[in-house]
């Protein structure tokens, strides 16, 4: 079993409802729920929207590998009622977002999944729900917890309004 570290979103629809939807159905494909932090509200980061987006971080217990974990999550995003995911830095409004933003300590790197999430450290939206639960948590790439990560992010000034 290993523990996944994810990151759920989302800003179109009722957005508790789809964050709820995402966890009932990982913790009944993807793995055992351990820890959910609260859910935040936060502005769109990448792209301009007039919808905010509510955001959590979960930990769960799975016996899926990184890439069995990465379908789930793409076909549970599918059936909220995702139609697209972002490319290249393009985003835009959805119902639901789930990343992987840490699988063990295990280091991912491919064309369509890259683990530790690549910008998990830079974005307040990620980094708050995540240290909620997870503070000792040591970044497999940068060797830093996600306490010191944290830190960092507002030391240096990288702040993501909060609605």
């Amino acid at each position: 079993m290993a523990r996944a570290y994810l990151s759920i979103g989302s800003n179109l629809g009722c957005k508790e409802e789809n964050l709820c939807k995402a966890i009932k159905a990982l913790e009944q494909t993807a793995g055992r729920l351990l820890k959910c932090s609260d859910f935040i509200e936060t502005a769109p980061w990448g792209f301009t929207s007039a919808h905010p987006f509510l955001n959590a971080a979960l930990c769960i217990e799975t016996d899926l590998n990184p890439e069995l974990l990465l379908q789930e999550t793409q076909r549970i995003e599918r059936q909220i009622g995702r139609t697209k995911k972002s490319v290249n830095g393009t985003y835009s409004d959805r119902p639901i977002d789930i990343d992987i933003l840490f699988f063990d300590d295990f280091i991912v790197e491919n064309d369509h999944l890259v683990i530790p999430h690549p910008l998990l450290h830079v974005r307040e939206f990620v980094m708050e729900p995540l240290h909620q639960i997870a503070p000792q948590f040591v970044h497999p790439k940068l060797n830093k917890t996600v306490e010191q990560l944290y830190k960092e992010l507002f030391e240096f000034g990288i702040r993501i309004t909060k609605i």
